[in-house]
C-alpha cells in the first residue's frame, strides 16, 4: 500500500509540473503576441499600426519629427492605425515615436528612426545632337516683289507727226490749182470779148 501510494503522489506531481508548464507556455505565447507596435518610416510619411493593446484602458501615441509634434499625443483602445505625411525637407529627419500602454508600462515603447531625404531630382536633358538643333535661318521670300510699271504708269504715246509722213488734210485736194487755172481763164476770155464789143460798137458809130 505504501508503495503504491509513492507512486501515485509521483505520478500526481509530474502532472502537475507539466499542466504548470503549458500554461506558463501559453501565457508566454499570449504576452508575445500581445502588445504589438509596428512602424514604418519612408522620405514622404509615417505609418503606425498598433494592434493587440489593451480595450478597457487608455493606451496614448505621440510621434514628434525632430522635436515637433507630427502626431499630438492621442489616446486609443484596443488597435491604432495611421499614417503621417512628413514635411518637405532637404537634410534627413529624426521621427520618434512614444507608446504608453494603460495596463502596463513594461508594454510602452519609445523609439527613433530617420527619414531620408527623398531621391527626386530631375535628370538632366541630354544634349541635343546637331541634326536635332533646331534651325534659325531666315525664311526666303517665295518670289521677289514685281517692279513692273502699272498700265496708269504707261507714259502716253508721242503725238509728233512722224517726218515722212503725209501733211494733215486741210480741205483742198489736188484738183484745186486747175479749176484756178480753168476760171482765170474764163476771166481774161470775158475780158477780152467785152473789149472787142465795145470797140465794134465804136466802129459804127
Amino acid at each position: 500500500m505504501t508503495t503504491n501510494n509513492r507512486s501515485w503522489r509521483r505520478a500526481g506531481a509530474f502532472a502537475t509540473i507539466a499542466t504548470v508548464s503549458a500554461l506558463g507556455v501559453g501565457l508566454a505565447a499570449g504576452t508575445a503576441q500581445a502588445h504589438t507596435p509596428v512602424w514604418e518610416v519612408t522620405c514622404t510619411e509615417v505609418s503606425v499600426d498598433l494592434t493587440a493593446y489593451s480595450p478597457k484602458e487608455d493606451n496614448t501615441v505621440t510621434v514628434t519629427v525632430d522635436g515637433k509634434d507630427l502626431l499630438p499625443a492621442e489616446t486609443f483602445k484596443g488597435d491604432f492605425h495611421k499614417k503621417l505625411e512628413l514635411p518637405q525637407h532637404d537634410k534627413e529627419l529624426t521621427v520618434r515615436l512614444v507608446v504608453k500602454a494603460g495596463d502596463d508600462d513594461k508594454f510602452s515603447r519609445d523609439e527613433s528612426k530617420t527619414a531620408p531625404v527623398c531621391d527626386d531630382k530631375p535628370s538632366p536633358s541630354p544634349t541635343p545632337t546637331p541634326s536635332e538643333t533646331p534651325s534659325t535661318s531666315t525664311p526666303t521670300p517665295s518670289s521677289t516683289p514685281s517692279t513692273a510699271t502699272s498700265p496708269a504708269e504707261v507714259p502716253p504715246a508721242s503725238t509728233k507727226p512722224s517726218p515722212s509722213g503725209d501733211l494733215a488734210e486741210t480741205g483742198s485736194s489736188s484738183s484745186t490749182p486747175l479749176i484756178a487755172g480753168a476760171a482765170a481763164v474764163v476771166i481774161v476770155a470775158g475780158g477780152g470779148i467785152m473789149w472787142a464789143a465795145r470797140k465794134r460798137r465804136s466802129a459804127q458809130h
